[in-house]
């Protein structure tokens, strides 16, 4: 009880798993907790009809259950978008927000084609092969051995049919998160971090967009793919120590 509270939310089909070597290097010293979002890993069965703002009605009332007053949210990529749009409806809420390849929760720099896309993944990743999309999905979020490991381990927890509902859910209730324009700015001391070989949409460029126009400091991770922080723990992790050093204290 007491002290500072880290809150982990992974991306889009990924389970608590994608944290592992955070939670390890700060158990311990902070508390510290991770969620199976719901859809996600042991978080099943669970309808498939949610919005973003109901992920994050449902993080803050879990935050509250467990008494975390004011939190530093870590999300990676869809896990960023759910953080955003926690401080749109609860304003004020976290002590430092750090996103982890992610980008901003707001229409401008989204292009009209780009959300037309994103409703309608599950129909491609219907198409593809599962042999084939499972190779992708892993190659395409890492870069390391280890990172396209622990990925595949996480696809391949889904079936085929299962995954492309899920992924094209997720997809589609961020496009429409998006065109809602949740959030305005971030409310509290943040800090971005994205791997300099992220090749996952356009993650990088959203990334320059929003370091300069919210003047938020970025961190690049050398050799890191989209799941930066599995692919270069140690990177990761210092930057995470950086920022919270440089936060009040409890």
């Amino acid at each position: 009880a007491g002290g500072r509270t880290l809150v982990f939310l992974p991306g889009l089909t990924a389970d608590h798993r994608l944290f592992d070597a955070q939670l390890r290097h700060f158990e311990g010293r902070f508390r510290v907790l991770v969620w199976d979002a719901p859809g996600h890993g042991a978080s099943r069965p669970f309808s498939l009809t949610f919005t973003l703002r109901d992920l994050a009605r449902w993080l803050y009332e879990i935050l509250d259950r467990e008494r975390v007053g004011a939190p530093v949210l870590v999300g990676q990529s869809m896990g960023g978008y759910v953080g955003q749009a926690l401080m749109a409806q609860f304003p004020g809420r976290l002590k430092g927000f750090i996103a982890i390849d992610s980008a901003p929760l707001r229409r401008s720099g989204v292009t009209g084609p780009e959300l037309w896309m994103l409703k309608r993944m599950e129909a491609v990743y219907r198409w593809y092969p599962w042999k084939l999309l499972l190779k992708q999905g892993s190659e395409g979020c890492a870069v390391s051995p280890q990172g396209r490991s622990m990925m595949r381990g996480m696809m391949a927890g889904y079936d085929h049919r299962y995954y492309a509902r899920l992924a094209g859910h997720g997809f589609r209730i961020l496009a429409e998160a998006m065109e809602a324009n949740l959030l305005e700015r971030i409310d509290c001391p943040a800090l971005l971090i994205c791997g300099d070989r992220d090749q996952a949409g356009l993650t990088r460029r959203y990334n320059r967009a929003w370091h300069a126009e919210a003047g938020i400091p970025l961190v690049w991770i050398r050799n890191a793919g989209h799941n930066s922080n599995a692919d270069q723990p140690e990177q990761v992790n210092q930057a995470m120590e950086n920022f919270l050093s440089s936060l009040p204290p409890e």
